[in-house]
């Protein structure tokens, strides 16, 4: 996908109350700016760091300015979590995620049991309902999520045990927005109940896919598969691609 035209670059001054962060732009200026993102963001939120804004035009907005790539160590990250459903929407259609091919119709945002589920996909073979994460943690190139404790994250992996046990096919999907990880885990050490839940999830049967994306002010799309490595106490499980 394109990022928006018109981008601004800047340097990240500090990051406060999740939501914003202020930036000084190229010309001088200090503006302060929304931070779609409500995760920690460690490691993408460091002051000092080169930024990409968007703007929005729409009356009423209050920051009219999104925060969407930070470069860290020269890699540029896509912190922008609203965007990620749209990336595996468009890795489907454009063939790239080849797990999820043969479907008909994919339908975005829908509610199941007690859970909003990013995608909904249906076809002949039946439904498959896919989550969507964005991941912009990583240590030593190993992708890692969350990068703070989820309790929505923890719900949806439940709903989607519940959807293969009722017979459907259940999705779990990593977006990792950043080129420079080879394979992706959980991050037990931030959210251990996570983690638990993931592994449970896979032995039920729900899928786990993580994608990298490459990411850069030009735009960003899904380009390889990485390995989603589950540790356990007697041994590894790797699903490997």
């Amino acid at each position: 996908m394109n990022l928006p035209e018109n981008l601004l670059t800047g340097v990240l001054i500090q990051r406060y109350k999740r939501f914003l962060a202020d930036v000084i732009l190229a010309s001088g200026e200090t503006i302060t700016v929304h931070c779609p993102n409500s995760g920690s963001m460690t490691g993408c939120a460091v002051p000092g760091s080169p930024v990409i804004l968007s703007r929005s035009d729409r009356p009423g907005r209050k920051y009219p300015h999104t925060w969407e790539l930070v470069q860290v160590d020269g890699c540029w990250i896509g912190v922008n979590t609203g965007i990620t459903p749209t990336l595996v929407r468009e890795g489907i259609l454009g063939g790239v995620v080849a797990e999820l091919q043969g479907y008909e119709s994919i339908r975005p945002e829908v509610t199941r049991g007690d859970s909003r589920l990013d995608l909904l996909l249906t076809g002949e073979g039946g439904r498959c309902w896919v989550e969507v994460k964005n991941v912009t943690l990583a240590e030593d190139g190993l992708a890692l999520f969350p990068d703070s404790v989820t309790l929505r994250g923890q719900k949806h992996l439940i709903e989607l045990m519940d959807v293969v046990r009722s017979g459907e096919r259940g999705v779990i999907f990593y977006v990792v927005q950043r080129g420079d990880c080879r394979a992706m885990a959980p991050a037990d050490r931030i959210d251990p109940r996570y983690g638990v839940l993931l592994r449970e999830a896979v032995t039920v049967g729900v899928e786990a896919l993580a994608y990298r994306a490459d990411v850069s002010p030009a735009g960003i799309s899904l380009v390889t598969r990485l390995p989603v490595r589950l540790t356990v106490d007697n041994g590894q499980l790797t699903i490997d691609n």
